[in-house]
């Protein structure tokens, strides 16, 4: 009975997967907006918090954040054959797509209909960006923690404003809450209980 429950595990890690790579297009935050609707709100394996911290940490990694995201989700559900399952799910729908489109590429660059369709996938994908964007400032503005909300201003003013390079606000994000954290014992607490 065990066993079957594991393999039903596995199904449903490389499917959900699979699906959300094959159909969703515009990049990793577009996709990190459908994970979060599939894994916490309708297989609920995951909290609001935990999606949000993966997605910071996949972000911190390097590689694709989409199958950065997969491979913690997997891991965190299955271990290491879910975190194997969740990759391979993530990255064989682009594959399959790109072994096609490269045979036919010169053929579609032509095609007008292509070009328009292309055109407005951009703006579907740009309104899940900002659904991703509004539900994470959200989670970060819920948690009334004055430090969070600062680094929140200071990372985008550092982006939009000065147009400093991510590599180094989130390093300086890291080291802030290294210190922060480190500063505030009720943290340390609350982090080490069970």
């Amino acid at each position: 009975m065990r066993s079957r429950e594991t393999l039903s595990l596995y199904g449903k890690l490389f499917l959900s997967t699979f699906v959300i790579s094959a159909v969703t297009f515009g990049g990793g935050y577009v996709i990190i907006s459908i994970m979060k609707k599939k894994y916490v709100e309708e297989l609920k394996w995951l909290e609001d918090k935990e999606m949000l911290e993966m997605t910071a940490l996949a972000q911190a990694c390097p590689g694709i954040i989409t199958v950065n995201t997969s491979i913690l989700v997997g891991h965190r559900m299955a271990g290491v054959p879910g975190a194997l399952l969740t990759m391979l799910g993530a990255v064989t729908p682009p594959f399959l797509a790109l072994m096609i489109i490269s045979l036919f590429y010169a053929a579609f660059r032509e095609q007008y209909l292509v070009g328009r369709f292309l055109w407005g996938m951009q703006a579907g994908a740009a309104a899940l960006l900002a659904d991703v964007v509004f539900s994470m400032c959200k989670n970060v503005l819920s948690q009334k923690s004055w430090a969070d909300n600062i680094v929140l201003a200071a990372s985008f003013a550092a982006v939009f404003f000065l147009k400093i390079n991510a590599v180094w606000i989130i390093l300086a994000c890291a080291a802030f809450g290294l210190f922060f954290r480190r500063a505030d014992p009720e943290k340390q607490k609350r982090s080490a209980a069970p």
